[in-house]
């Protein structure tokens, strides 16, 4: 037989199995055909010889669903980027409009609650050819944010994302942070809905706040009584930015929960600083420096790095253009030692993903970038973790800490990730192993080098250290090099019922 390719004499990583030998991985099409040695001959070989030879990784958590964003993550070793903790609708326009653009890495969404329940209130309708970000500002109805749903309006939003998971959405995404106003009767609803559904729940938790009541710790017990009365799995978006300084009780109860065998799971990037729109309903809170922990000055405008002064700063800028983003940072991870503690217990969760909450590129007058530029314009600018999650993780938990074994390391890039989501869409399942018969996302690093480069003042620098990354057997990165017209990404999407 000869192959496609032959990638020769690689640290061979299946974290599943737990096979960690140096071999040979041979590729025909978009499919894994061999692993082992005396494969036969090839067309084309890779000399991955002192290099590691892994799965892609799969990051369940990525807002960024464009070229230039699936480039960066190439980068970052990421071969299937999915957008699933907020989601998008419709659900049908969204996968149509992917497939008219030149995608680079697997994508795909869930159904957005959000936007049904804004879409039930009345005066939206949500737009699937747009990036779900420029749909997130606040509007002169927040009802839809703030307010319970009377009996009518929620059997609106129920409809809108039954239509959703009807037309592929892999879950629901549920930032009830961003709608406090939502009551347990309807987010119990939508819990059935996923569980009718045999699909997960990505929530972010209702409340940020170190302090009772509406505390983090309340927020986590709600979400696992949902998950106990109505059997959906619920999936715990960013664990360490939504914690904040109450990691440690987080962690207990989100374990006792697994340990009793709910269907909990969740996931966290290796950052102590976070992102999202200035016109997220939290920062308005007249309580917000004491429930945080966090000063003003703390938000930092991602367009400019402007800090603000205090609450009447942010609220006019949330006034002035509420989508803009910004990025929080909640610990100082490098000076303090109890921070770095708390971002450790985050990050080294047991069975946790890794998983990057991936932010857009945007212009300097915060409009979002969607050219196809490379490199990225020098101006466009994001959360460094837009293009540095999975290498930072690797760099400093596995190589430079030695916190985390190589293998182990791996499984939360891409295993752990999968398991996530592989029950309602069995594409997955395909992924995340390296293994003959499973599809052909591979990445191909240096271990000794492999390292973020986006710093909070130069965000736009591509990882370093990924030599190859295939994504259905096409070569996306070859020898460092991006190949600038590679777009083998291909839809990730629940099968109709």
């Amino acid at each position: 037989m000869t192959h496609d390719l032959l990638i020769r004499n690689g640290r061979v990583i299946d974290p599943e199995t737990g096979f960690d030998e140096v071999c040979d991985v041979a590729v025909t099409g978009d499919t894994i055909t061999g692993v082992g040695t005396d494969l036969g001959a090839a067309a084309r070989e890779i000399d991955a010889t002192g290099l590691v030879v892994a799965p892609g990784f799969i990051d369940i958590h990525a807002h960024g669903q464009s070229v230039a964003a699936d480039r960066m993550q190439a980068f970052d070793g990421v071969t299937t980027s999915l957008e699933l903790e907020v989601g998008v609708l419709p659900v049908a326009e969204w996968y149509e409009t992917q497939a008219g653009i030149p995608r680079v890495l697997n994508y795909g969404t869930a159904v957005a609650w959000a936007f049904a329940r804004r879409a039930a209130f009345g005066g939206f309708t949500p737009d699937g050819t747009r990036n779900i970000i420029a749909q997130m500002g606040g509007s002169n109805d927040n009802r839809w944010s703030t307010d319970a749903g009377t009996p009518e309006v929620i059997e609106e939003i129920v409809s809108i994302t039954r239509q959703g998971l009807e037309e592929g959405g892999i879950g629901i995404g549920l930032p009830n942070g961003y709608l406090p106003g939502a009551g347990l009767k309807e987010l119990s609803l939508i819990c059935d809905l996923a569980a009718e559904y045999g699909r997960p729940t990505y929530t972010h938790i209702a409340y940020m706040a170190n302090i009772d009541p509406n505390s983090s710790v309340d927020s986590y017990i709600r979400l696992i009584g949902l998950a106990g009365a109505t059997g959906a799995h619920m999936h715990i978006c960013h664990l360490n930015s939504t914690s904040l300084r109450d990691i440690d009780r987080a962690v207990e109860v989100i374990a006792k929960a697994q340990a009793q065998g709910l269907p909990v799971t969740t996931e966290a990037y290796p950052y102590g600083t976070g992102s999202t729109v200035v016109g997220a309903g939290f920062f308005a809170d007249p309580e917000f420096t004491a429930r945080t922990g966090s000063d003003y000055s703390d938000i930092e405008l991602v367009k400019n790095h402007h800090r603000f002064a205090d609450r009447d700063d942010i609220l006019r800028a949330a006034h002035e253009a509420p989508s803009d983003l910004v990025m929080w940072h909640y610990l100082d991870v490098e000076v303090n030692p109890e921070h770095r503690r708390m971002l450790d217990a985050s990050v080294t969760y047991a069975g946790g993903s890794i998983a990057s909450d991936a932010m857009p590129w945007v212009r300097p007058d915060g409009s979002l970038y969607e050219g196809l530029d490379w490199p990225l314009p020098p101006e466009v600018s994001a959360h460094p973790r837009s293009s540095g999650t999975f290498t930072r993780f690797l760099r400093e938990y596995t190589r430079e800490r030695e916190v985390i074994p190589l293998v182990e390391a791996i499984a939360k890039c891409t295993l752990y990730p999968a398991r996530v989501i592989e029950g309602a869409a069995p594409q997955i399942a395909r992924k995340a192993r390296l293994r003959e018969g499973f599809d052909a996302d591979i990445v191909v690093f240096d271990a000794a080098t492999i390292s973020d480069r986006a710093t909070f003042t130069d965000m736009n620098r591509p990882a370093e250290g990924v030599r190859h990354l295939l994504v259905g057997g096409v070569p996306v990165i070859a020898e460092g090099e991006l190949d600038a017209a590679a777009a083998p990404g291909r839809p990730i999407r629940c099968p109709a019922r």
